[in-house]
């Protein structure tokens, strides 16, 4: 922890069973303790520097959407208020506060749940060149950034290192079979429609959105994070117009940034200004505001 920024935990008395890009991930037993830090990964490369409060907005936004839509669908969270913990994390109280969720053992599955309502990002690439978004043909006359006509659900796969791939539908059901993967898109869309009917009443448009899910006493529940400024696009309504791309609630002042620089988007990752760094904690903190407040 440098300058009240968490870059990596290191619990000597607890058992870390995974780093990943973003959460450190603690063996607790009968639960599992998700330490939301401040890395900051962009095009699948975590960066040296961290973006303050960034795992606190992670944290407490993932807690706001798990309850907004737990009528459709159970979630993982057992506490996030550390005086909830076991006594074993007590003595880490300092740096877990306001960072961290303890939630239930669920098994994971290989596939990430990705809903998008707008067409941006890799699907705006796709659709340039094949008229497609993950296989799914769409009408031909879209702009970049356009709502589409409705909702799609677009899978991928998991990299633990690299980029994730898109697949499509029956890509997905090779991989979890198709009764889950017909569930996967089911809940998908109903949370993404819920979340968006939300965060549209408050001047947000949710362009697209990923879920993971994990499989608890033979049910579907959702893990992870959810709805967070680093798994969706957030855009501002007020300032929408399709045919170009918009401003975000999210990593984007970084992405761009980096857009600028001689990197070819693999490891060793640049340093960010101090400028930039400032910018995108506020970014964050901004959306949780808006959303939640």
């Amino acid at each position: 922890m440098t300058n009240n920024v968490v870059l990596n935990t290191d619990f000597s008395d607890l058992r870390l069973v995974k780093r990943g890009k973003v959460r450190d991930i603690y063996d607790l037993g009968q639960h599992l303790l998700l330490v939301a830090t401040d890395r900051l990964s962009a095009f699948d490369v975590v960066l040296p520097d961290g973006i303050p409060s960034k795992g606190d907005v992670l944290t407490a936004i993932s807690a706001f959407w798990f309850s907004h839509v737990e009528t459709i669908v159970n979630n993982h969270i057992v506490a996030t208020d550390v005086d909830a913990f076991p006594d074993a994390c007590q003595k880490y109280r300092e740096i877990l506060n306001k960072r961290t969720m303890l939630v239930k053992k669920a098994g994971p599955l290989a596939v990430e749940c990705i809903v998008r309502g707008y067409l941006s990002g890799s699907a705006w690439k796709e659709y340039k060149r094949d008229g497609t978004v993950c296989a799914i043909k769409l009408p031909g006359g879209l702009k970049e950034s356009e709502r589409l006509p409705e909702a799609i659900f677009t899978p991928s796969t998991k990299a633990e290192k690299g980029h994730d791939v898109n697949i499509s539908f029956d890509e997905a059901v090779s991989i979890v079979g198709r009764d889950v993967a017909e569930k996967l898109k089911g809940l998908s869309l109903a949370i993404y429609h819920k979340a968006a009917d939300y965060a549209l009443g408050r001047g947000i448009i949710i362009a697209d959105t990923k879920f993971e899910f994990g499989i608890l006493n033979g049910q579907l529940i959702l893990i992870d994070e959810l709805l967070t400024p680093d798994s969706s696009r957030f855009w501002p309504l007020k300032d929408y117009e399709a045919g170009r791309a918009q401003e975000s609630f999210d990593k984007q002042i970084v992405r761009d940034y980096l857009l600028t620089l001689d990197w070819n988007m693999d490891y060793p990752g640049p340093g960010l200004p101090a400028e930039i760094i400032a910018k995108t904690s506020l970014r964050y903190k901004e959306i949780l505001g808006i959303l939640t407040c």
